[in-house]
């Protein structure tokens, strides 16, 4: 049986500068690569990201990603995957800083925190080799360039 084609719900909690919801859910799409599957969007400021991270992660500080797989209970069969959490102003910041374009940033941010929904990780050296991989082959197919290139290329 093939799934059902992704959902993908936006919940906008921040007054910064942030994605059309049409671009978040495209992205989003993309990095479900087929698999179908709902999924939760939440664009917050400092506050909500510190309170989760603090919270979940026993990290008092803004971060710019949170993942929140749903694992259903026995005998529930339900396709939700679970909730990404984004906070605006530190991805904002960051693609600054990274001298990234803001959709770039914001595009690596919705692929990385959706495939933790989808079991992917970065935590030890060969996991994070894999999850990159695949982030950068999802932003390649979306026009995106290599989020993880920090030097242009010299020419000989």
């Amino acid at each position: 049986m093939d799934a059902h084609p992704p959902e993908v719900a936006i919940q906008i909690a921040t007054e910064s500068p942030h994605p059309e919801p049409e671009d978040l859910c495209r992205w989003a799409e993309a990095a479900l690569e087929g698999k179908g599957g709902e999924v939760s969007l939440r664009l917050v400021d400092e506050t909500e990201i510190t309170d989760l991270n603090t919270r979940y992660r026993r990290q008092a500080k803004a971060t710019n990603v949170l993942s929140f797989p749903f694992d259903a209970p026995p005998g529930v069969d339900l396709d939700f995957l679970g909730d990404v959490v984004i906070c605006a102003p530190v991805v904002n910041l960051e693609a600054e800083r990274q001298d990234k374009t803001p959709e770039a940033h914001w595009a690596h941010m919705v692929v990385h925190g959706v495939l933790h929904l989808r079991g992917f990780d970065h935590i030890d050296p060969d996991e994070a080799e894999i999850m990159e991989a695949r982030e950068r082959e999802i932003l390649a197919r979306l026009g995106f360039p290599d989020p993880y290139q920090t030097e242009e290329p010299t020419s000989s």
